[in-house]
């Protein structure tokens, strides 16, 4: 895992930061949250550090799971890659939680595992998000963060869009899927429905939350 490196070297970008006040509609860094009776005020530094810290996470996560999908993709189809998304994300996700703390996945309005099903706060994300890619907001700007109450505990939600491309996603997630590709993800997904995507579509969003009381973060931003 190479996540603790990258953060602890990287500069908070300006420019990203402003792109998350831009993309995310009604967002407040300063807001309180109030959780178990007690009310908390998040500093626009730390939110910012936050986010920054959720970015490079996504960014991690997301080459990991490209870096053993394509290959398997390229070398044995997509009845591989499946196998591989069923197998290996879970894992990276696993590894990441006991690494930070946060709570790491993947989600979107069809899910093909139940599992990865979005929670009420997610769903209203990513339909935020599709109205904004309506708006013709570029990918690398469809993100949301926002600071509530999580499971009784004030917590750093944030959540990036993942887009659909032509070769990797369509041969498992289009419209026109191989009978044996197809069979093989009802076989591992029975109530699958990330069906039906074509190039360019919102296909779900890495998800991340952060308590705000995490270790990790004190830890790894006290010389920031």
């Amino acid at each position: 895992m190479k996540f603790k490196k990258i953060f602890s070297t990287a500069k908070l970008s300006k420019r990203g930061l402003a792109i998350v006040s831009t993309v995310a509609v009604g967002l407040t860094t300063a807001q309180p949250v109030v959780a178990n009776e007690k009310t908390i005020t998040l500093s626009k530094q730390e939110f910012e550090q936050r986010v920054q810290a959720s970015r490079l996470l996504v960014k991690e996560f997301a080459g990991n799971l490209q870096g053993t999908l394509k290959p398997a993709l390229k070398g044995q189809g997509p009845v591989a890659a499946i196998n591989v998304c069923n197998e290996v994300a879970p894992k990276l996700a696993q590894q990441f939680e006991q690494q930070t703390g946060w709570r790491v996945g993947r989600t979107s309005l069809k899910a093909r595992n139940p599992d990865n099903a979005p929670d009420a706060w997610e769903s209203a994300v990513l339909n935020k998000l599709e109205q904004k890619k309506a708006q013709n907001v570029a990918f690398s700007q469809l993100e949301y963060a926002e600071v509530v109450n999580f499971n009784g505990q004030p917590t750093l939600r944030y959540i990036k869009a993942i887009p659909t491309a032509q070769k990797p996603c369509l041969a498992c997630h289009g419209s026109n899927i191989k009978p044996h590709v197809a069979a093989k993800i009802k076989m591992l997904y029975p109530q699958d429905k990330a069906t039906g995507y074509h190039e360019g579509d919102i296909r779900g969003a890495f998800t991340i939350s952060q308590p705000l009381s995490s270790d990790w973060f004190k830890r790894n931003l006290a010389s920031e």
